[in-house]
């Protein structure tokens, strides 16, 4: 969560004018991350982010009157977390039992200049 001061920023369209900006949103998305803040923040622009890589690990997003000085409104929000089961079982896959050469084996039978 931060200012991350990129007014040019449309987070509905995904698009931006400023190259610098265009950055940003680049990183953003090579991360994977989502921006969860909808309403502007200051002045009408969306300046103050919440940025995560989880759906649903941040809610309750409410936006506050501003704190002193500051012409930013205040963030509030929430980090959830889903209760553990009591007995939830974690399927994981097996990789010390894979066979890498057979893999190597089968990845050199692509003519991988006509696939790509």
């Amino acid at each position: 969560m931060g200012d991350f001061n990129h007014p040019d920023i449309c987070w509905r369209d995904n698009a931006a004018e400023r190259k610098q900006s265009r950055k940003f949103l680049e990183c953003v998305y090579d991360n994977i991350l989502l921006q969860v803040i909808e309403e502007p923040t200051r002045r009408g622009a969306m300046l103050d982010l919440i940025l995560t890589n989880k759906e649903g690990l941040v809610g309750d997003v409410k936006l506050k009157g501003s704190l002193g000085c500051s012409d930013h409104k205040m963030v509030e929000f929430k980090i959830l977390r889903a209760a553990r089961r009591a007995c939830s079982k974690v399927t994981t896959l097996g990789f010390r039992r894979a066979d890498f050469g057979l893999f190597r084996d089968l990845l050199d039978t692509v003519a991988w200049d006509k696939a790509l």
